[in-house]
């Protein structure tokens, strides 16, 4: 059935009524929101979302789930990926798949199941994720004659086929990347931030020299940085990871470091490491120089994972839902018609028609026709799940010729002649990508405050304040003391770096390099 509502321009928006009462301490002024309007409709539809201020990491978990980016799924520590949260991964394997190929690599695929005498050949590596592996020991009615270990990372697997295919110099180097789930059984699951599943890519190149693995390793580095700042609009340090904080069996760690909003912690969002000639020696990956000499390869490994859909929901995500960088957002542009009479339905509708023909092959268009649901629900909806921009149209709207479209990440209206509609769309597009992205770093740079004592260090750990700059002599067990203490790591070891980085915050003495500080997902 039809619902019968007044056509927007009768519909009071976001009216708020002062309503002062007088009590014990004199009169006050409070707000009232009147009933049956926009904003009583969305203060009711999000009104099961925790707020952001009180319990962030709830109000997570109820914008993943009302958003239908996800939801529980019958296996421990494992999320159903719903097709609106799909769709944006979809959208972002798309970017990043286009610049991983535009560096010469190409796509692959191997098996998940790796035989335990494999993944056990390198110490370090099977160390590192032991306590995430998952094995299975039997299949249907049998024991398996060894057990098989489901991909926790590739490098197991992947390796010995070098070792298979390279022979010579001329074989040289090997770039793929392969796009896949991998498990390991995390303690505290938490949707797309860490699950015991999860969706990724991962890339491993085989070089000839450790000038060339070395150069990969930063060339995807900044592959990551590129694709995390230009299509999610998430500003990131890039920077190399402690020994301690490094990947199992790896030469060196690169990493982006991303600044998440409501606790301010931080979340490794994409890692690249340079193997050195190591794995290449566990797993006799030799070949002959050119020379005339044979060689053990040096290896380069590199992965990003759904977790950065996670950073999408925490960097720009407010006490509404969403807010999805327009690049890659599952739906650009909703259209919202509006009309109480058939009449108008028709007339309305045939005006939307124009609009979706105008649009419809520039931009990623939906148009929500339901007629159970109010306007004023539909937006609330359409603002919980991010949709950049709405367009709104009534039958004065189409006596004028005309729509409002409304900004997701400002929320300002403006009525646009629908001759010019599509130049606006684009231009507002571009704008909304570019000023979430300078609102994200804005944050960042304003919650970056370098400190020169574990006082006041500690402090800011404890308030969720923010990253810390401070300068580390470079020993180890000053970066343990701080973990122990505060449960915070050293995040990364900025690329950018100070002439003097000063005294180590931990012992005092001389600061070989200036780190960031923080707790992190």
């Amino acid at each position: 059935m039809l619902a019968i509502i007044a056509p927007r321009a009768s519909l009071p928006c976001l009216k708020i009524v002062q309503d002062r009462r007088s009590n014990a301490g004199g009169s006050v002024g409070r707000t009232r929101v009147v009933p049956g309007t926009t904003e009583d409709i969305s203060r009711r539809f999000v009104e099961d979302i925790a707020d952001q201020d009180d319990d962030f990491d709830r109000w997570y978990v109820d914008v993943v789930k009302r958003a239908e980016l996800a939801d529980d799924a019958p296996v421990r520590g494992c999320k159903i990926i719903r097709p609106y949260g799909y769709a944006l991964w979809e959208n972002m394997q798309a970017a990043l798949d286009t610049r991983i190929k535009a560096t010469g690599v190409q796509n692959a695929y191997f098996p998940m199941f790796i035989p335990e005498s494999m993944f056990q050949r390198e110490a370090d590596h099977i160390e590192g994720f032991a306590p995430e592996v998952v094995r299975v020991t039997r299949a249907g009615e049998s024991e398996l004659e060894e057990p098989l270990v489901v991909r926790p990372t590739s490098e197991a697997i992947i390796c010995p086929m070098y070792a298979r295919w390279v022979q010579s110099y001329r074989d040289l180097p090997i770039l793929i990347n392969q796009w896949c789930s991998v498990v390991r059984w995390e303690d505290r699951p938490r949707a797309f931030l860490r699950t015991t599943e999860f969706l990724w890519q991962e890339g491993h190149t085989c070089h000839a020299t450790p000038e060339e693995a070395e150069e990969r390793a930063r060339q995807m580095l900044e592959v990551y940085r590129d694709f995390i700042e230009t299509e999610l609009a998430i500003p990131v340090v890039p920077g190399e990871k402690s020994d301690a904080e490094k990947f199992a069996g790896a030469h060196r760690t690169y990493t982006v470091e991303a600044m998440m909003g409501g606790k301010n912690w931080a979340l490794q969002s994409g890692t690249s490491h340079d193997l050195g000639d190591h794995f290449g020696r566990v797993f006799d990956i030799e070949f002959l120089d050119r020379d005339g000499e044979r060689k053990f390869a040096f290896n380069t490994s590199w992965g990003l994972s759904h977790r950065t859909v996670g950073a999408i929901v925490m960097v720009h995500g407010d006490t509404n839902g969403l807010k999805l960088p327009p690049r890659v957002a599952p739906i650009q542009t909703v259209i919202v018609p509006i009309w109480r009479k058939e009449a108008e339905r028709d007339v309305v509708e045939d005006f939307v028609g124009e609009i979706e023909a105008r649009l419809r092959d520039n931009v990623r268009l939906f148009t929500d026709r339901r007629d159970d649901k109010t306007p004023g629900w539909k937006f609330s909806e359409w603002e919980l799940k991010g949709v950049p921009l709405r367009i709104e149209v009534g039958p004065r709207d189409v006596q004028n010729g005309q729509v409002v479209l409304v900004r997701r990440d400002t929320r300002e209206k403006q009525s646009v002649p629908v001759g010019q509609l599509q130049e606006t769309i684009n231009g507002l597009l571009v704008q909304i990508q570019n000023d979430m992205f300078q609102a994200a770093q804005q944050r960042l740079t304003d919650m970056t405050v370098k400190v020169s004592t574990l006082d006041e260090m500690y402090e800011r750990i404890s308030n969720n304040a923010g990253f810390s700059n401070a300068g580390w002599c470079g020993n180890a067990e000053c970066e343990k003391r701080v973990k122990a203490e505060s449960h915070a790591t050293i995040r990364c070891i900025p690329f950018a770096q100070p002439d003097d980085p000063g005294k180590c915050v931990v012992c005092g003495d001389k600061a070989q390099h200036e780190v960031i500080f923080a707790r992190a997902y």
